[in-house]
């Protein structure tokens, strides 16, 4: 046993060298100067706010042209991305050949880019290891391949924004997942509510871990319903206790009532209003929605949200239209290739956008066989499901863009590892329709009732 993990460990190892390699190169040779364009702006400018001892405040600055003039609270973003960036910008203002202008925030990019591009190449170890747990070891390092090269994942990582920090913590939670079937421990419990919660301080939508994930993980195995409900109650303080200190802080500084973000009221209007309802862009967010409106940002989120609800009962009837659009963009299923400049305006090159385009059908199909195949293991199965769930209720509700499909890439990269081990084990029967000897699942009672607690 101890030869079969080490052999497993090395090639994983070897895999994740060929993806942080792909990462760091990309960010080295395309996209090292880049310009900032989309969210890239506000995590950048708000990390360098943190270095400068600012904290969460406006990070813009009014000399650069931009509207705001960082003065008040800020919440548009969770803070974890910020957080991580913040070492960096402060490491970055002190190096004795970089000349910093502090109005600036674009002189601290490249270092941003290249500390998510390390940090994004975890992606392909967790990725690795969840599909140990789900399939076995070939089915693990399979995916961590995938994971590896595949451009929707691998691009994000060189982008300054909270996709890489996302993934990484969804994949924790999902491998949690499954180590809690196969052992349920409170540990195991406590660690899954805190990936759940620093996932809700990466992307606000991710606090639909908890219901979608956390809970019927934690409901689903136990000798008792009562054990059940208690370890439940253990994972949901755990994510509370992550997420409950920035939710307290926002309620004692904006007017109106914040817990994660005050994104929620921009994302809204600007995806209910004409040209996110009509024409060649409808299903998308637009900014020429978004008008002036005084307050602090909850209130001015308070405002665009009151908007939002009146032209959405004012359109009740292209609303069925619009949502079905929204989550086709999602999947690539209506008008894809839109992505492909719609991504540009958040500083992905055209190249990178139409190879992620191309290899994510392919994939998919993969990933729809692989799910096919655990068909009858329902709980191997769900869990990779659970972000497929909520990121398409999510575009549903808001607007439609394949950067949202990001904490449901993890699944589908598993899944289609499940299908090509299927497909190879069936390649190996023999004519009379007997299979060699087979890798044993990671856990082959993972369908069983497990033992009393």
């Amino acid at each position: 046993m101890r030869l079969a993990w080490s052999r497993f460990a090395w090639v994983l190892a070897a895999i994740t060298l060929v993806g942080l390699t792909l990462r760091v190169g990309y960010v080295v040779a395309v996209a090292w100067d880049a310009p900032l364009k989309g969210d890239q702006v506000y995590y950048n400018a708000q990390a360098n706010r943190l270095a400068q001892g600012h904290g969460f405040v406006e990070p813009f600055d009014v000399d650069l042209n931009v509207r705001r003039t960082g003065t008040g609270p800020s919440a548009e973003h969770p803070p974890l991305t910020a957080i991580v960036l913040a070492p960096v910008s402060w490491v970055t203002d002190r190096l004795p050949w970089v000349d910093v202008d502090t109005r600036r925030g674009d002189v601290h990019a490249p270092a941003h880019r290249l500390t998510l591009a390390i940090i994004g190449s975890l992606s392909v170890v967790m990725i690795g290891l969840l599909g140990r747990e789900v399939r076995g070891e070939r089915a693990g390092l399979i995916a961590a391949g995938i994971a590896a090269l595949y451009p929707n994942l691998w691009v994000n990582d060189g982008l300054v924004m909270a996709e890489s920090l996302t993934v990484i913590a969804v994949v924790w939670a999902l491998y949690l997942v499954y180590r809690y079937r196969r052992a349920p421990r409170v540990r195991t419990t406590v660690l899954l509510g805190v990936a759940a919660g620093l996932a809700a301080l990466a992307r606000a939508e991710m606090i639909l871990l908890v219901p979608f994930l956390v809970v019927p993980a934690l409901l689903g195995t136990g000798a008792s319903w009562p054990v059940r409900w208690r370890r439940a109650a253990i994972g949901v303080v755990a994510a509370g206790i992550v997420v409950g200190p920035w939710a307290l802080f926002n309620l004692t500084r904006f007017e109106d009532p914040t817990f994660l973000s005050t994104n929620d009221g921009q994302t809204l209007l600007g995806a209910n209003c004409d040209p996110a309802y009509h024409g060649r862009a409808a299903g998308l967010w637009h900014l020429s929605c978004l008008p002036d409106v005084p307050g602090d940002r909850s209130e001015v989120s308070t405002e665009y949200k009151r908007r939002a609800g009146d032209y959405i009962g004012d359109h009740l009837d292209r609303v069925p239209s619009v949502v079905a659009i929204r989550v086709g963009r999602l999947w690539n299923v209506y008008r894809p290739a839109d992505m492909v400049w719609y991504n540009e305006g958040e500083g992905r090159e055209r190249w990178v956008s139409r190879l992620g385009l191309w290899s994510f059908y392919p994939l998919m199909a993969l990933a729809t066989a692989g799910a096919f195949m655990l068909r009858r293991s329902w709980g191997r199965l769900w869990p990779l499901l659970a972000p497929m769930a909520i990121v398409t209720g999510v575009a549903a509700l808001s607007y439609g863009q394949a950067r949202f499909r990001a904490p449901a890439e993890p699944g589908i990269v598993v899944l289609a590892a499940v299908a090509v081990v299927g497909f190879a084990r069936g390649r190996r029967r023999g004519p009379t329709g007997e299979a060699g000897k087979a890798e044993p699942d990671r856990n082959p009672a993972f369908d069983q009732p497990e033992p009393a607690a």
